[in-house]
Protein backbone atom coordinates (compact mmCIF):
# COMPACT_ATOMS: atom_id res chain seq x y z
CA UNK A 1 0.00 0.00 0.00
CA UNK A 2 1.35 3.50 -0.86
CA UNK A 3 1.11 6.56 1.36
CA UNK A 4 0.67 9.75 0.22
CA UNK A 5 4.10 11.80 0.62
CA UNK A 6 3.17 15.06 0.79
CA UNK A 7 1.45 14.69 3.90
CA UNK A 8 0.82 18.01 5.63
CA UNK A 9 1.47 17.76 9.66
CA UNK A 10 0.22 20.10 11.55
CA UNK A 11 -0.56 22.83 8.93
CA UNK A 12 -3.92 24.03 9.80
CA UNK A 13 -4.07 28.03 10.85
CA UNK A 14 -3.31 29.07 14.25
CA UNK A 15 -6.56 29.49 16.30
CA UNK A 16 -6.94 31.45 19.36
CA UNK A 17 -9.94 30.67 20.94
CA UNK A 18 -8.96 27.16 22.55
CA UNK A 19 -5.68 29.11 23.46
CA UNK A 20 -8.15 32.01 25.60
CA UNK A 21 -10.65 29.76 26.68
CA UNK A 22 -7.51 28.01 28.64
CA UNK A 23 -5.72 31.18 29.95
CA UNK A 24 -9.18 32.27 31.08
CA UNK A 25 -9.60 29.73 33.25
CA UNK A 26 -6.31 30.06 34.53
CA UNK A 27 -6.93 33.66 35.45
CA UNK A 28 -10.71 32.31 37.39
CA UNK A 29 -8.07 29.60 39.56
CA UNK A 30 -5.79 32.34 40.53
CA UNK A 31 -8.63 34.63 41.74
CA UNK A 32 -10.74 31.86 43.39
CA UNK A 33 -7.34 30.10 45.34
CA UNK A 34 -6.96 33.88 46.87
CA UNK A 35 -10.43 33.13 48.83
CA UNK A 36 -9.29 29.71 49.98
CA UNK A 37 -9.17 29.39 53.83
CA UNK A 38 -5.72 29.12 55.50
CA UNK A 39 -5.55 27.64 58.65
CA UNK A 40 -3.63 28.82 61.62
CA UNK A 41 -2.79 31.96 63.37
CA UNK A 42 -2.17 35.12 61.87
CA UNK A 43 1.26 36.37 63.34
CA UNK A 44 3.12 39.60 62.10
CA UNK A 45 6.26 39.74 63.35
CA UNK A 46 8.22 42.47 63.74
CA UNK A 47 11.29 43.15 61.17
CA UNK A 48 14.58 43.77 61.86
CA UNK A 49 18.48 43.16 60.23
CA UNK A 50 21.53 41.19 61.73
CA UNK A 51 20.12 40.23 64.91
CA UNK A 52 21.79 37.33 66.32
CA UNK A 53 21.19 33.65 66.24
CA UNK A 54 21.87 30.73 68.04
CA UNK A 55 24.17 27.01 67.34
CA UNK A 56 22.14 25.28 70.77
CA UNK A 57 19.07 23.40 70.78
CA UNK A 58 15.89 25.62 70.69
CA UNK A 59 12.19 25.33 71.46
CA UNK A 60 9.77 27.40 70.00
CA UNK A 61 6.78 29.18 71.53
CA UNK A 62 4.65 31.26 69.44
CA UNK A 63 2.31 34.33 71.11
CA UNK A 64 -0.65 36.28 69.62
CA UNK A 65 -1.96 39.49 70.00
CA UNK A 66 -4.65 37.87 72.95
CA UNK A 67 -2.05 36.60 75.01
CA UNK A 68 -2.46 33.43 74.43
CA UNK A 69 0.62 30.88 73.88
CA UNK A 70 1.31 28.03 71.35
CA UNK A 71 3.20 25.16 71.90
CA UNK A 72 3.83 21.94 69.39
CA UNK A 73 0.50 23.75 67.23
CA UNK A 74 -1.80 23.62 70.08
CA UNK A 75 -3.00 26.37 72.60
CA UNK A 76 -1.74 25.56 75.63
CA UNK A 77 -2.11 27.73 79.16
CA UNK A 78 0.55 29.07 81.12
CA UNK A 79 0.84 26.55 83.57
CA UNK A 80 0.58 23.69 80.85
CA UNK A 81 3.23 25.35 79.18
CA UNK A 82 5.94 25.47 82.16
CA UNK A 83 5.57 21.66 82.40
CA UNK A 84 5.56 21.62 78.96
CA UNK A 85 9.11 23.61 78.52
CA UNK A 86 10.71 21.56 81.69
CA UNK A 87 10.06 17.94 80.05
CA UNK A 88 11.50 19.85 77.16
CA UNK A 89 14.72 20.92 79.57
CA UNK A 90 14.97 17.23 80.88
CA UNK A 91 15.01 15.56 77.41
CA UNK A 92 17.68 17.89 76.47
CA UNK A 93 20.95 16.96 76.42
CA UNK A 94 22.14 21.10 75.80
CA UNK A 95 21.00 24.00 77.20
CA UNK A 96 17.49 24.87 75.83
CA UNK A 97 17.01 28.74 73.80
CA UNK A 98 13.65 29.50 73.64
CA UNK A 99 12.78 31.02 70.26
CA UNK A 100 9.73 33.75 70.92
CA UNK A 101 6.91 34.03 67.49
CA UNK A 102 5.91 36.70 68.64
CA UNK A 103 3.16 39.67 66.91
CA UNK A 104 3.94 43.38 66.53
CA UNK A 105 1.43 44.39 68.99
CA UNK A 106 2.28 41.87 72.01
CA UNK A 107 3.49 43.94 74.45
CA UNK A 108 7.05 44.05 76.41
CA UNK A 109 4.98 42.17 79.58
CA UNK A 110 3.70 39.42 77.75
CA UNK A 111 6.72 38.62 76.21
CA UNK A 112 8.58 39.23 79.81
CA UNK A 113 6.26 36.43 81.13
CA UNK A 114 6.64 34.04 78.65
CA UNK A 115 10.45 34.82 79.40
CA UNK A 116 9.95 34.37 83.49
CA UNK A 117 8.12 31.06 82.65
CA UNK A 118 10.73 29.83 80.57
CA UNK A 119 13.58 30.75 82.83
CA UNK A 120 11.43 28.95 85.89
CA UNK A 121 11.14 25.58 83.19
CA UNK A 122 15.31 25.49 83.03
CA UNK A 123 15.27 27.16 79.47
CA UNK A 124 18.89 29.82 79.52
CA UNK A 125 18.06 32.07 76.83
CA UNK A 126 15.49 33.90 74.85
CA UNK A 127 15.04 34.95 71.57
CA UNK A 128 12.36 36.87 69.36
CA UNK A 129 11.87 35.40 65.86
CA UNK A 130 12.00 38.64 63.14
CA UNK A 131 11.68 38.73 59.31
CA UNK A 132 14.09 40.31 57.63
CA UNK A 133 13.45 44.05 56.30
CA UNK A 134 12.56 43.98 52.52
CA UNK A 135 14.69 46.55 51.84
CA UNK A 136 17.52 45.18 53.26
CA UNK A 137 20.74 44.68 51.22
CA UNK A 138 21.35 40.85 50.38
CA UNK A 139 24.05 38.99 52.90
CA UNK A 140 27.38 38.83 51.46
CA UNK A 141 28.77 35.80 50.77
Amino acid sequence: MKFPRNAKILRSPFEAAPFAAVFFLLVIFIMLSGLLYTPGIRLDPPTADDLPGTDKPTVNVAVDTIGRYYFTNQIISSNDLRVALADAVKKSREPLTLVIHADKAVTYDQLKCLTLLATHAGVHGALLATLPRADAPSAKP
